[in-house]
């Protein structure tokens, strides 16, 4: 048959790397195995690993998980369970020595250090003493990381396989997680603490802009006045059968209208906050940059607030939306932006990574040079509040693993808060790819006006919204005791 296996052999202890090359699993029969005889399987934790172990035993210690609780522990971040470790051994008892057909008997485990998200694990057993009668053998195990540190040990107990077996490795199920809805909570409980903000809803014309308005208001977070033609959205918020009985409402004739009479109520004091709807991002951002009173001594930039699943923190992107192709000025700004609203969410000292395609600075790519003269720029004080490195890689901005194998010493690179992109197209793609295929949650909005400006895409979710008002929120209670 095509598909039959290979004929069964004796193993031998360099037979592994070519098994897993062709797919295969074998294990080592006790008259095979000698003492001092060893195997060992090489790992990098990610954080879907810790969330998928806290999934699978139901351990959902904080320490694991939450990282403001973890980084006021002892351990100052977030830690692997200590059976996670445990886990791996196993795993090397169970594919690789013996392997298939061991019975596990017993384990004693000692946790030395803590094992952290980035950290590559070497895990060995080592074969101690055989018991010929018994066909029991007791294996040393021990779990230890890049820096050569032992991080658990112990010993095994396992009764080993007296028949050889070789089979096709079995194919594992693809695993992803979607970001829960707790995070979301949490944020709009921590917004809507203060009370709902007044906000102009400009031309919310479509079902997903006036359910939107409907569903921040819910959630407490905006006192909504909306602003378009009138017999439009009467007919709108009928036809799906959306109550806006309740909010006051400024009739004008179209998106261009809206928009003007918008920024008059911000003018006279009306409302805290300008909420795009269903009009274009240019139509809106057009009338909001042409009016002057709405201006700040900073460049106007587009941040967007995210987190994924397989990041351990919620970080911000920017600027994705509205300056196409900032210059060094403007970048400065752009920085000073975001650095702002990570204050505002509560990161102390952000770590900022100006990204370009390459972590060196090149003369013939302006975005490295740009990088390099902003972290000067922040040397002497120019910029303030965080801490900038650059250029920076995307790859080695947000993996630990990727910057040590780099060579890559810094306090941003693999763990920034904010990720500065070279421009509007490449900040636009590497935005819409976390949210549409890494699972991300998102939050946009524009900062360097008077007031915060809620900009959401046409397409973003709910979610995406309701987080959006959010953030808004925050920043607006920010601007009354700080304004910009």
């Amino acid at each position: 048959m095509a598909d039959s296996l290979p004929a069964p052999v004796v193993a031998d202890k360099d037979a592994h790397a070519s098994d897993d090359v062709l797919g295969l699993i074998r294990n080592r029969i006790f008259s095979e195995i000698a003492v001092g005889d060893s195997a060992t399987i090489t790992r990098t934790l990610t954080l879907a690993d810790i969330q998928l172990f806290a999934v699978i035993s139901g351990d959902a210690n904080p320490q694991h998980l939450d990282l403001a609780f973890a980084k006021e522990t002892r351990f100052h971040g977030l830690i692997a369970h200590g059976m996670f470790g445990g886990a791996l051994i196993s795993a090397v008892l169970g594919t690789r020595l013996p392997g298939p057909g061991t019975i596990y008997l017993g384990q004693t485990l000692r946790f030395v250090a803590p094992v952290r998200i980035g950290d590559t694990l070497r895990t060995t057993v080592t074969v101690k003493e055989r018991d010929e009668a018994r066909k029991l053998l007791t294996l040393a195990c021990a779990c230890i990381n890049q820096d050569g540190v032992t991080v658990i040990e112990g010993e095994a107990k396992v009764l080993a396989p007296t028949e050889p077996i070789l089979r096709r490795r079995t194919s594992l199920p693809e695993v992803s997680m979607k970001m829960g809805d707790a995070d979301l909570q949490l944020l709009l409980e921590h917004a809507r603490k203060p009370g709902p903000a007044p906000v102009a809803v400009v031309h919310p014309c479509d079902e997903l802009s006036l359910a939107a308005v409907l569903d921040a208001h819910a959630a407490g977070l905006i006192s909504p006045i909306l602003v378009a033609p009138r017999s439009r959205l009467l007919a709108l918020a009928e036809s799906h059968k959306l109550d806006i009985s309740a909010f006051p409402l400024e009739d004008v004739p179209h998106s261009h209208a809206a928009a003007a009479r918008a920024i008059e109520l911000v003018m006279h004091g009306k409302v805290e906050m300008l909420m795009k709807g269903s009009l274009h991002t240019e139509e809106f951002m057009g009338a909001v940059v042409a009016c002057p009173g709405l201006h700040t001594k900073r460049r106007m930039s587009h941040c967007y607030l995210m987190q994924t699943p397989s990041y351990p923190r919620p970080f911000i992107i920017t600027d994705a939306a509205v300056n196409i192709e900032p210059g060094l000025a403007e970048k400065a700004d752009i920085i000073r932006n975001a650095i702002e609203l990570a204050h505002v969410i509560g990161v102390k000292t952000p770590k900022v990574a100006i990204l370009a395609a390459v972590e060196t600075v090149n003369p013939r790519m302006p975005a490295t040079l740009d990088a390099a003269a902003l972290c000067k720029m922040a040397d002497r004080g120019q910029i303030t509040g965080a801490i900038l490195d650059g250029p920076l890689a995307f790859d080695n901005a947000v993996s630990p693993v990727s910057a040590r194998v780099k060579g890559i010493r810094s306090e941003v690179a693999g763990q920034a808060d904010i990720l500065v992109v070279p421009d509007l197209e490449s900040g636009n793609l590497l935005a819409k790819q976390l949210e549409y295929m890494g699972g991300a949650i998102s939050a946009g909005l524009v900062l360097g006006a008077r007031i915060p400006l809620i900009l959401t895409s046409r397409a973003d979710s709910r979610e995406t919204r309701l987080a959006s008002c959010a953030v808004a929120r925050m920043l607006a209670q920010h601007y009354r005791s700080a304004p910009p």
